[in-house]
């Protein structure tokens, strides 16, 4: 736990610090940028790392301009880790899906809103299928999109970069959405739990926290450190008690 500090530091200004209570928040890792020849080692890597959870993103090279894996990948890994999964389903159409990554072992799936017209409907059938539902909302899209299916939602997703592959430079304008999102799930009374996805590092985890996020993702941070993952997610959780600066 860290100390509430008065104000945080924000595009070069001071802002104050939320009310909501700064409990440390969890570490989710994304499996992106792994090495898909070991999968299985990687995420039981991650997972002796001590990380929270673990994220597949997945990908279908049109929602994103990128493609990743299926849930037969995810099912085979599910036996090297003990941790939540969640599957971030960065797809056009998703409802197919669903049920199967529910059967390979998540914890909690992830739709777009920008790709879900009938959104509540879809996040009940997530929920149906026994598991958690969470939307993502990407860089440009309002949270309006979320406002009228919180009953529904266990999680959202502030992306802070534009979805499609890691290792992207966090965009901290993105802090004020995360701020609106949390005032909006405190405001409702409902356990919906705040994400942030997207160039999560050292520099920027603390100032996402702050925001309101309690699940930060990091993927390069953690996968790409020269010091190992273990090192990395020891160096992320000293980040989140460092004091904020002065302007």
């Amino acid at each position: 736990m860290v100390d509430e500090p008065s104000s945080v530091l924000h595009g070069g200004s001071r802002r104050s610090a939320p009310s909501w209570s700064l409990r440390e928040p969890a570490l989710v890792a994304s499996v992106l940028g792994a090495d898909y020849a070991r999968l299985g080692e990687e995420v039981a890597s991650l997972t002796d790392a001590g990380v929270d959870r673990i994220q597949w993103d997945v990908m279908d090279w049109r929602f994103v301009p990128n493609m990743t894996f299926g849930p037969d990948v995810v099912g085979v890994c599910r036996q090297y880790s003990h941790l939540p999964f969640e599957a971030h389903l960065m797809v056009q159409d998703p409802g197919p899906m669903l049920a199967r990554f529910a059967s390979a072992g998540c914890e909690t799936i992830i739709v777009h809103a920008e790709t879900c017209p009938h959104l509540l409907r879809t996040l009940s059938t997530i929920r149906d299928l026994g598991v958690q539902a969470g939307v993502a909302v990407n860089p440009s899209t309002p949270i309006d999109f979320v406002r009228h299916v919180l009953d529904q939602l266990d999680q959202i997703v502030i992306m802070t970069v534009n979805p499609g592959f890691g290792g992207q430079r966090y965009i901290a304008a993105m802090e004020e959405k995360v701020s609106e999102v949390r005032a909006l799930v405190d405001r409702s009374g409902r356990p919906v739990r705040v994400e942030v996805d997207g160039g999560i590092s050292t520099d920027t985890a603390l100032a996402a926290w702050y925001a309101g996020a309690e699940f930060l993702v990091a993927g390069s941070a953690v996968l790409s450190h020269p010091g190992g993952k273990r090192t990395a997610v020891d160096e992320l959780r000293r980040a989140l008690t460092r004091p904020v600066p002065a302007p």
